[in-house]
Parts: C-alpha cells; sequence; structure tokens
C-alpha cells in the first residue's frame, strides 16, 4: 500500500534550488510551481489574445500584487483573491464597519467613535419621552369624563395593543440584520421596496411634523390659559392668538434647529426629567386625595357648571357671582330665572376613591356640562348669561375620542431612529420599544382609573378647567402643588416639538437622498456639516399649516392617520416576509408570528377609519399617488425587498397554474417574440418594429424582445458580456421609447441563425411562452453575395411553422407610423385567402384598440374561384363577421386561373426593372415560353453581383427564354455553374404556378389596396425542397410589390377566434 507524507509548505527564498537539488527533502513552494507553469504557458504564444486574457483575468500583473501574495501559503487560491477575499480579511472589514446616524457631525461622532449607547439611554427614555406628552396632559381626563372608565379603557387598550403588535413586527424587522441611519424608514423601504418605501416614508414624515404643529399648539395652550392667563393680555382666547403665538413659537424652535441640534439633543433628559416628575405628583397626588381630599371645589347652579375664576365663594350672597345673573348688585335687581329658581351647591373636585364616583362617570353629548343625579328647576335660558356656565365646546363620540388619544401612543420608532448610536442594537430596540409601550400602557390604563375613581365627572367633562379656576384638570390631582404639572406639562410640549423638528427634516433627507421621489432630491443637501437645511425650511411651511388650524382636536385625527399608515405597513412588512421565508429573513427577535403581524395590520386599518373614515381615505390617496408616482417617475432601486420576493411567488405560482390546463380560444391573445436586429454600434435597427410590437399589444399579453450577437461565448469572454450588456441596455432603452412593456434578451451565439432558433426554441418560461413570431422582412437579401439574409429568413419561417407558433413579418417597418402619430382616416386591409385559424381578422381589432388606428376601419377582401358562388360566399362571410362581433366592409374578388396579356406584362416589367429592355411585348406569348421568365429573376441577382465584382458591363439582353436557348445556355456555362444552380435555374410547373398566383393575386391587391394604411395577406410556406427557396423569395416580392406597409401573417395552426361567448 502507498504511504503519503504531508511535508508543510514553505516558500523558496533562492529560486536556483530545487527539489532535486534539496535532495528531495526540501519543499518547493506551491506558489513557485504554479508562476513557473504560467509564464511557460505564457511563453508559448506570448501575442495571443487568449492566453493575455486568461492571465490577467483575475490576477493583477504588477509586482506589488505578487508581493502581497508571497507568504500567505493561498497560491492555489491566488486567481480569485480580488473577486473573493480571504476569509481573515472579510472578517476584519466587518470589525471595522461603523454605522452612523443621519444628523449634524457633532452628535454623529461619540468621544471614541463608536456607538455607546445602552437599551435604557438609548431605546427607553427615547420612547418614554416621545409616547408620553401633550394628550396625556391635555385632553385624558377629558376623553375619561365624555366616554366614561370602560369606554377609556376600551379606547387605551385598543390603542396601546396596536402599537405593541407593530413594535413586536418591528423588533422582528429591526433585528434581521443591522439598520443603518433612518431607522424605521429603512426598515420599511427595505422591506417593502421603494414605492411602498417611499409612501410610507413621506406619511411617517407627515406624521412627524404634524406632530410638532400638535406639541406647539399645546404649549400656546398652556402658555395662554394656566400660565399668563386670558385675561391678563387679551380677554379671552381665541384662535387667532393661538395661530399668532403658534407662529412665533414655531420660529423660535426652527431657530434652535437650524443654530445647533447638539443643544436638542442635550435637553432631552431635562425635558423628560419634567414628564416624569409630573407623572410621579399625580400619583402622589392620588394617594393624598384618599387620604384627605384637595381644597379644589366646583359650583353647581341647579346641576349646570358654573367657571367660578370670576368670584371666590359658591353663594348666592356673593358680589361677584350675584353680577354675573343679575343687573345690579342689590337684592332687588332683576336676575336671570335659572339663577332665581335654583340653588347653588359646591363639591368637592376630587373627592377620592373613597367618594364612589368611579361608577358614576358616563359621557355625555350635551353642550352645558351638567351632573346628571342632581336635580334642577327648568327655565328659559338666557343667552347673555349662558357665557357664565362650561360648555362642551363640540359634540363628541367614540370614534372621535379614539382619532384624539391614538397620538399619545405614537413614539414607538425613537428608539429604531436611534440604531447608529446603539451599542447593540439588535437587542436593545426589541426589549427596550416592547419595555416603554407596557409601561407606558400601565401608566395609561392606571391614570384612566385614577381620574374616574378621583375626580367628579362634571370636573372630567370640563376641557380646559375652567370649573376649578382655568388649570389643568389633571393638576388637582397633582401634589403637593398643581404647578407641577403646568411646568411639567409646559417643557414637555416643548421638548416633544422641538424633537419633531429635529427628527422629520432628517428623514426627509433620507428620503431625498434615496433619490426614489425626483422632485424631492433639493432637500437631500445641506449645509457642510450635514444639516438638512433645506428640508427644515419644508418642514417649517408644512407645520406651519398645522398651526394655522389652531385647535389641538383638529390636528390630532390628521397626526393619527399617518402613524397608523406607517405602523400598518410596517406589520405588513413583517408579515410578508414571514410568509415568503426568504433565506435573508432571519431576525434574532423570536416572539414574532405573521398571525401578529396580520392582526396589529388590520387593528390599524380599522383605527384609521374608526378616528374618521374621511381623513383615512385622504391619506390612502395620497399614499397611493405617491406610489404610483415613483413607480412611474421614481428611480429604479432593488433593495431586496418583499415585495419582490411576493412577486416572484405569485409569478411562480400563476405559471404553475397556466400548465395545469390548455389554453382556451376565448383566452388566446398574440404573446409576441420580436426578433430585433442590432446595427455595428449595439443599437435596434428598426426600432418601429417595437413601435408596431406596442401597438398590437397595448402592454397586454407577453412580449419578448430579442436579439443575438455573433460570437463563442466562452472564448470572446469580456467582449461577449460587455456586448451583452450593451445590447441589453440598448434594447431596453429602445422599449421604454417606444413604451413597449415586456422583456428583453440578448443570446450570444456562433451564428445569428442558431441564435434565433435557440430564441424561438426556448424563450419564455412553462405557460407564459411566446405563440408568435415578429420580424422584419429582410429588404436586402438580393444584395447579400453570401445570401446568409435569405437563409436565415426562411429558416426562421420553416421553424415557427415546426413550432406551431404564429408569424408576422413586417414590409417596410421603417414606413409604418410611431406611437405620436394619429392616422385620421384609412383602411386596414385584410387579404383573407385561406384560414389560417382566424389570426388575420383578430390582428386588426387588435391593431384598432391603440389610438394610432383606431379610426382606420377595417376591410375584408376573400378570393373566389371560377366554381366558386361569390355573392353566397360574401353573405356568408358577413354572417361570420357578425357573429364574431367584428365591423368590417366584405369584398369577394373573382380570380381567373388563365394568366392575361397584362400579368404576363406585369412579369416582364417585373423581370426587367433592374436592366435596360426593350418596350413590352402587346402580343401574346405561349404559355410554354412565358413559363421561362422566372430563370431571369432567379439568376439577375446572382449575375448583377458577379458582372460588378468582375468590373465587366452587362450588355445582355434580358427576352423571353425558349427551351432551345435554355439548353444552350446549359451547355454554354456548365463547367463554371454549381449543380444547385442548376437545379434553381430550372423553372419547373410548379413554380410557374406559384409565380402566375403572385402576379395576378399582386395585381388584384395593388388594385383595391394601393391607398390603404396597412394590408395584411396570408403567408405561402416555404417549399419543403430547399432547393427552391431562391424561387419562395421571388414569389413573397412578387406578392407585396407595389404596396407600402405589408402584413404577411401565417396561422399557428390552431384557432385563436371564436364566435362563442
Amino acid at each position: 500500500m502507498p504511504t503519503f507524507t504531508v511535508v508543510p509548505v514553505e516558500d523558496v527564498e533562492d529560486g536556483s534550488n530545487s527539489g532535486a537539488a534539496a535532495g528531495g527533502n526540501r519543499p518547493i513552494s506551491l506558489g513557485k510551481i504554479f508562476s513557473e507553469e504560467q509564464e511557460a504557458d505564457n511563453s508559448e504564444d506570448p501575442f495571443s489574445d487568449d492566453n493575455r486574457r486568461e492571465s490577467s483575468a483575475f490576477i493583477n500583473p504588477d509586482m506589488d500584487t505578487e508581493t502581497y501574495y508571497e507568504g500567505k501559503n493561498m497560491a492555489l487560491f491566488e486567481e480569485e483573491m480580488d473577486s473573493t477575499p480571504m476569509v481573515s480579511s472579510f472578517l476584519n472589514k466587518l470589525a471595522n464597519y461603523t454605522n452612523l446616524t443621519q444628523g449634524v457631525r457633532e452628535h454623529e461622532e461619540a468621544e471614541d467613535g463608536v456607538p455607546h449607547m445602552g437599551t435604557f439611554i438609548g431605546v427607553y427614555l427615547p420612547c418614554m419621552q416621545n409616547i408620553l406628552g401633550v394628550i396625556l396632559f391635555l385632553r385624558l381626563t377629558w376623553i375619561v369624563g365624555t366616554a366614561g372608565i370602560l369606554g377609556s379603557f376600551a379606547i387605551v387598550s385598543m390603542c396601546c395593543i396596536c402599537t405593541l403588535l407593530t413594535a413586536i413586527s418591528m423588533s422582528a424587522i429591526a433585528t434581521n440584520g443591522v439598520v443603518p441611519a433612518g431607522g424605521s424608514y429603512y426598515m420599511i423601504s427595505r422591506s417593502l421596496g421603494p414605492e411602498f418605501g417611499g409612501a410610507v416614508g413621506l406619511c411617517l414624515y407627515l406624521g412627524t411634523t404634524f406632530a410638532g404643529s400638535l406639541y406647539i399648539l399645546g404649549t400656546i395652550e398652556i402658555l395662554l390659559l394656566y400660565i399668563i392667563p386670558p385675561e391678563k393680555v387679551v380677554k379671552e382666547t381665541t384662535a387667532n392668538d393661538m395661530r399668532i403665538y403658534g407662529t412665533c413659537c414655531l420660529l423660535l424652535m426652527a431657530l434652535v434647529v437650524f443654530v445647533g441640534v447638539k443643544y436638542v439633543n442635550k435637553l432631552a433628559l431635562v425635558f423628560l426629567s419634567c414628564v416624569v416628575l409630573s407623572i410621579m405628583a399625580t400619583y402622589a397626588g392620588a394617594i393624598k386625595t384618599a387620604i384627605k381630599p384637595s381644597n379644589f371645589s366646583v359650583c353647581l347652579l341647579g346641576n349646570r357648571t358654573l367657571k367660578n375664576e370670576m368670584f371666590e365663594k359658591c353663594a348666592k350672597t356673593d358680589v361677584e357671582l350675584w353680577k354675573l345673573f343679575c343687573d345690579s348688585p342689590y337684592p332687588n335687581a332683576t336676575c336671570d330665572e335659572y339663577f332665581a329658581l335654583n340653588n347653588l351647591t359646591e363639591i368637592q373636585a376630587t373627592p377620592g376613591v373613597l367618594g364612589e364616583v368611579i361608577n358614576g362617570v358616563s359621557s355625555s353629548n350635551n353642550m352645558v356640562i351638567e351632573k346628571k343625579n342632581l336635580s334642577s328647576v327648568p327655565a328659559e335660558a338666557n343667552n347673555d348669561k349662558l357665557k357664565n356656565y362650561v360648555f362642551n365646546d363640540w359634540a363628541t363620540y367614540f370614534t372621535l375620542l379614539v382619532g384624539i388619544y391614538f397620538p399619545s401612543v405614537t413614539g414607538i420608532m425613537a428608539g429604531s431612529n436611534r440604531s447608529g448610536d446603539l451599542r447593540d442594537a439588535q437587542r436593545s430596540i426589541p426589549i427596550g420599544t416592547i419595555l416603554a409601550i407596557l409601561t407606558t400602557s400601565f401608566i395609561y390604563i392606571s391614570f384612566v382609573v385614577l381620574f374616574g375613581a378621583c375626580i367628579e365627572g362634571v370636573v372630567l367633562r370640563d376641557k380646559f378647567g375652567f370649573s376649578v379656576k382655568t388649570k389643568p384638570v389633571i393638576s388637582i390631582l397633582a401634589w403637593p402643588s398643581p404647578w407641577v404639572i403646568v411646568i411639567g406639562s409646559f417643557f414637555s410640549c416643548c421638548g416633544a416639538g422641538l424633537q419633531s423638528l429635529t427628527g422629520a427634516p432628517r428623514l426627509l433627507q433620507a428620503i431625498a437622498r434615496d433619490g426614489i421621489i425626483p422632485f424631492l432630491q433639493v432637500f437631500g443637501h445641506g449645509k457642510a456639516n450635514g444639516e438638512p437645511t433645506w428640508a427644515l425650511l419644508l418642514t417649517v411651511g408644512i407645520c406651519e399649516i398645522g398651526i394655522l388650524i389652531a385647535s389641538l382636536d383638529h390636528v390630532a385625527p390628521i397626526l393619527s392617520m399617518f402613524f397608523l399608515m406607517c405602523y400598518l405597513f410596517v406589520n405588513l412588512a413583517c408579515a410578508v416576509q414571514t410568509l415568503l421565508c426568504t433565506p435573508n429573513w432571519r431576525p434574532r427577535f423570536k416572539f414574532y408570528h405573521w398571525t401578529l403581524s396580520f392582526l396589529g395590520m388590520s387593528l390599524c386599518l380599522s383605527l384609521m377609519f374608526i378616528s374618521s373614515w374621511i381623513y383615512a381615505l385622504v391619506v390612502i390617496v395620497i399614499a397611493g399617488c405617491i406610489y404610483k408616482y415613483i413607480e412611474y417617475k421614481g428611480a429604479v432601486k432593488e433593495w431586496g425587498d418583499g415585495i419582490r420576493g411576493l412577486s416572484l411567488n405569485a409569478a411562480r405560482y400563476a405559471l404553475i397554474r397556466l400548465e395545469e390546463a390548455p389554453l382556451h380560444t376565448k383566452n388566446w391573445r398574440p404573446q409576441l417574440l420580436v426578433l430585433c436586429k442590432l446595427n455595428s454600434d449595439l443599437e435596434v435597427k428598426h426600432p418601429r418594429l417595437l413601435s408596431f410590437t406596442t401597438q398590437l399589444k397595448a402592454g397586454k399579453g407577453l412580449t419578448i424582445v430579442c436579439s443575438v450577437l455573433e460570437g463563442t461565448y466562452m472564448t470572446r469572454g469580456d467582449d461577449a458580456k460587455k456586448g451583452e450588456q450593451v445590447s441589453q441596455f440598448n434594447l431596453k432603452a429602445a422599449m421604454a421609447a417606444e413604451k413597449t412593456k415586456g422583456f428583453s434578451h440578448v443570446v450570444v451565439s456562433s451564428s445569428l441563425r442558431d441564435g434565433f432558433s435557440i430564441l424561438i426554441q426556448s424563450a419564455g418560461l412553462g405557460g407564459m411562452k411566446h405563440n408568435a413570431v415578429l420580424m422584419a422582412w429582410p429588404t436586402g437579401w438580393k444584395q447579400d453575395r453570401d445570401s446568409s439574409a435569405r437563409r436565415n429568413f426562411i429558416e426562421t419561417v420553416r421553424e415557427t411553422t415546426s413550432a406551431h407558433q404564429a408569424l408576422l413579418v413586417a414590409k417596410n417597418i421603417d414606413h409604418f407610423p410611431g406611437n405620436q402619430e394619429r392616422l385620421k382616416e384609412g383602411t386596414i386591409d385584410v387579404w383573407w385567402i385561406v384560414h389560417d385559424g382566424g389570426l388575420l381578422m383578430l390582428l386588426p381589432f387588435l391593431l384598432s384598440q391603440h389610438k394610432v388606428w383606431r379610426k382606420c376601419k377595417m376591410r375584408i377582401f376573400t378570393v373566389a374561384q371560377m366554381d366558386d358562388n361569390s355573392i353566397q360566399m360574401k353573405k356568408d362571410l358577413q354572417m361570420f363577421l357578425y357573429q364574431l362581433r367584428l365591423n368590417a366592409v366584405v369584398e369577394v374578388v373573382e380570380m381567373i386561373q388563365s394568366i392575361t396579356d397584362v400579368s404576363r406584362a406585369s412579369i416582364k416589367r417585373k423581370k426587367c426593372s433592374s436592366a435596360n429592355a426593350p418596350p413590352l411585348y402587346s402580343q401574346c406569348i405561349p404559355e410554354d415560353e412565358v413559363a421561362q421568365l422566372i430563370h431571369d429573376r432567379n439568376t439577375a441577382s446572382h449575375s448583377a453581383a458577379n458582372d460588378k465584382a468582375a468590373g465587366a458591363t452587362s450588355d445582355r439582353v434580358h427576352m423571353t427564354w425558349t427551351k432551345d436557348k435554355l439548353q444552350n445556355e446549359r451547355n454554354k456555362h456548365k463547367e463554371n455553374m454549381a449543380v444547385k444552380d442548376m437545379f434553381n435555374m430550372r423553372p419547373n410547373h410548379s413554380n410557374v404556378r406559384r409565380m402566375h398566383t403572385a402576379v395576378k393575386l399582386n395585381e388584384v391587391v395593388v388594385k383595391k389596396s394601393c391607398n390603404s394604411e396597412l394590408v395584411l395577406l396570408n403567408m405561402p410556406g416555404p417549399p419543403k425542397n430547399k432547393k427552391g427557396d431562391e424561387n419562395y423569395m421571388e414569389f413573397l416580392e412578387v406578392l407585396m410589390e407595389g404596396l407600402d406597409r405589408v402584413l404577411l401573417v401565417r396561422g399557428g395552426g390552431r384557432e385563436v377566434i371564436t364566435i362563442y361567448s
């Protein structure tokens, strides 16, 4: 048994030493061996293109590269090092990968240049700050008072479950690989593609921008109502006051963001501390009210709630209160009837959990806030005195409250937006986001219970706190002072507004830099340090629109719609990726399922229409318009998105279904394989062929535009690949220019004939294979000395016939109308000679669907033989067209079997068109002599080519040959002519009859259809004997002579049109 010794590979320093010299003990470098073999191979033919190409395909011939690989002990893989690096260098690049967020450089560059934020600081606290905000402090008490505890619990639960399910889906997407800067927009766009990504990204941007409007309006509301009371500035806060002060606040915040966002980030912790302190003060106040109720009280007149900011004591003896309802301060004054008939009642605003108010809260849609279980004497109201009561500013209902509340649970993507600053984003984002949602959900639900249990119902329904001396209702529950809530909520709204004005421009900048929306590209630029200046200006402009609305309650539903749309697509992205089971879908977060994603998506859609079906439809239309715009105008991006994978799965399923049953005639449509020729610059030679394809297909069905590059794929190497890429690009560009929807394919083959044969046999896939071939007529087949064009064309005809595929051949394709032309009148003439399955009648109908041919009328001509009843044929054809639901003019043409003098003169004219000929003879010529006219058409092109090559002038006169002359000509040139040419020259009886038919039919067609816009003719089949190929081409030339636009049609051997429904 042979034994093997493993010798460690070492490099040989001295090239003169060899294994033999060392006695076989010193190992030889593999790199040295392979380099010597390479040099030996190259020395055989140093000027060979193939050798030079093979040797330089991967290895850089410079000495530096060889020195680099020296000592690597990987000489076996040296040729692949440039394209497939070593594992060590690959891992080194991964270890040195840095991921920076979008923003200013001061914020991006940490002290050590490495992201350092953990879960608590990087995800949990930012989410808490964005979730807990203006709605909690200004509207939650009103929602509880209006909807009741159970209704409020349902609202909070639905919204929190929606965000929790969205967070689960987002965690799965965020942990499926590295999430660079861009956060949620990056995740959605890379999961659903540029169209969905751009639409949802803009919805998220608009939502973030309107969130800034919401926070600014909340800031101004707190400022004007609670910090600086209206009576100190103006008599009453109006919508215009909100607009003026809101615009000033917006400009001030925009200036802060423009100067430096790093200051906003440093103040974020201060703003969050204000929120936490306010929440703790509320819990502390709730505990205190259980022990001792607060000093706040509510004054009721009858069962109506009074505004108590103008009086101190709830009694009719109070002078200030008396003046509100009476015309003088004296006892005999005339007072309001309701004031005179009802007594004043003072109740505790916060009776505590022992006050049993937890069951007394119910929703109310009345204009004046009344206490249900308190009796009153009805009286006619005095409109002048109604301003002293507390009113609901508008009628509310459950669904409206959902839209107002939902912005309080947004902000769950604050952690994912900071993915570049996180030390371990794949661990921090799921844990921090879900914990923040659970924490805030507990806070909201507990507050719903505490508000309903601790605060009087009429106070809860008082939106602005007019019944408690114009203070936020939540502040009367705070301990130690209501000012903790006022100041905390003010700074919280300011901080949230600054965060929105900071994040929204960067989100828009990320969308603009992706280049998927062309008109937004200007917003991708900014200052030298990366600040999105132009995006900030647009954000301020959109934010001003929300401020001009001047109502927090009207802006909140708009904001809810945009965020719900964004969350819907996050769930959709996770569900699609999960169901597709793509190999790249490997999230580290395992606690997800596609059913949860679909549940979250359904809940988002339901909440949109629950909140406001009008706003929901508007947002869906906006997103749909953005989607279609990106699809039509946007840049082509390939991000490996799930929608593309979904399309592949749907295509695979559809293709498999198509093969389950044969195609029915009613579903037949031309699936075209368009054979295009390329010029020397690899550009499409006949662009109008693509235009005609577009007009024939109108974007429906399958279209494969293909071409062939001559050469060998392997030996030509890069040249063939480069040519294929260029030609593929040119094909797609030509298809786009001619608006041809379909696929392009380029094949590299040793010959055009083999390439077209491969395409005819193998193009398409499964049930989406072509059933018709479209090509241009080879106009220069007579001038080609090697007759390759003629052979390629006829072989293509034979192969399509064998493959049972239809064939469409367009003559003078460059004269066909373009897509921008409009034929105002004219006819499309169909010459129905033989039945080909109805394709001749179907094609004009398809063309008439396109705007180019829409105004052209259809005419159908058929040929009657001597023994046919032409009148009956016309009736039958009209009935047949009626059953086919086709509108056309029918005409039957009678053909005479014998050839006439006119036909004979036409043959002479065609024969002598390229040479000087005597005048046409008018006398009759015997038919056996006329048969020899075919000889001249067969040999005219060869004789002209030979005479031109020899430089001799042709002085022969073409005339009608007799049989004796033909025999003499054969004997004279017998030794110089090939046997094939001899047979081609002999015009047998079959060729004579075919030429007679072509000439006679051409006469009739020219007479009837010379002015038509398009002529469709049955294409006769090629001869079975290949020796008659040239005669076949002559027959077709004679058949089409004198016609401008001709489409030869050859059926595929099956019925393509039916009279049945």
